[in-house]
């Protein structure tokens, strides 16, 4: 997202990545579209509105103006916000040992994060900090996604799951690059060229791979230990960091040592349930 901006606005970046993942998936879904019970079509669409098309606009619009950084810590609340859905909403019951682990987790989160601020080894902007808001209620919609795949959609294959929901938002984001003039982009200029092929990337991997990757998880271990894939973005950050020479520091180590034992907390509460 941060490449796309070069040579384009986020209404275009997030319209190109969710036509690119919808593009992906559209022969699946042609295939796919018949296993889908009728009566679960609607909440199918909702899967992908809540999960994919609605978030990847809110997203696209609060990295523009706030520090990744922020946005990492403020997206890892897609746990927290699955935990209070599935409360408030759906009535259930969920073992402390499970939300221990959760807050555990986000504990070391924000200690990876913070602590090289305070150090001076690093900074975070918390200019136009009300942009955060955006990812909050994209976080929301996650938990909300979550929940509906977990307690209505689980039994679907994933790959049939992820292709039919997409191709529909196929319709919303064609229209969306048609109103902004996607045809007569200059694709003869090397900055648009590559922010829409970094964009599409995106919509590739980021949403059309890793929806289905997130599904299979929610399938095979519960909507909430799959939203803790979100912990994982500082293993993430910090290869990335390794590889082009950066210092990793015991203190850091830590926080991952933190964060992991916070994800086999709440996972331990879901095996225990299952021995019982």
């Amino acid at each position: 997202m941060k490449y796309s901006q070069q040579g384009l606005n986020a209404l275009q970046i997030a319209a190109i990545r969710i036509f690119s993942g919808s593009i992906v998936f559209l022969p699946f879904a042609i295939f796919h579209f018949s296993k889908i019970p009728r009566k679960l079509l609607g909440l199918v669409i909702l899967s992908a509105v809540f999960g994919n098309l609605l978030p990847a606009f809110l997203f696209a619009e609060a990295i523009t103006k706030i520090d990744s950084s922020l946005a990492g810590i403020m997206n890892s609340l897609t746990p927290i916000c699955v935990i209070v859905i599935s409360i408030v909403f759906f009535r259930d019951k969920i073992k402390a040992q499970k939300i221990a682990g959760v807050l555990i987790g986000f504990s070391g989160l924000l200690l990876l994060t913070f602590l090289p601020v305070l150090n001076g080894n690093k900074s975070i902007s918390f200019y136009n900090l009300d942009y955060s808001l955006l990812i909050v209620l994209a976080t929301f919609l996650y938990g909300i996604n979550v929940n509906i795949v977990s307690h209505y959609l689980k039994e679907l294959n994933p790959v049939h799951l992820t292709s039919v929901s997409l191709s529909f938002m196929i319709i919303p984001t064609a229209f969306l690059l048609w109103q902004q003039g996607f045809m007569q982009f200059d694709l003869s200029d090397s900055i648009i060229r590559w922010s829409v092929i970094a964009s599409a990337l995106l919509g590739f991997a980021g949403t059309a791979i890793a929806t289905v990757l997130f599904y299979i998880l929610v399938k095979r271990a519960g909507g909430l230990f799959a939203s803790l894939v979100t912990y994982g973005i500082p293993f993430v950050a910090l290869l990335w960091g390794f590889i082009y020479g950066e210092k990793i520091t015991i203190l850091e180590i830590c926080c991952l040592g933190i964060i992991l034992s916070g994800v086999y907390l709440a996972n331990i509460a879901d095996k225990n349930k299952e021995n019982k």
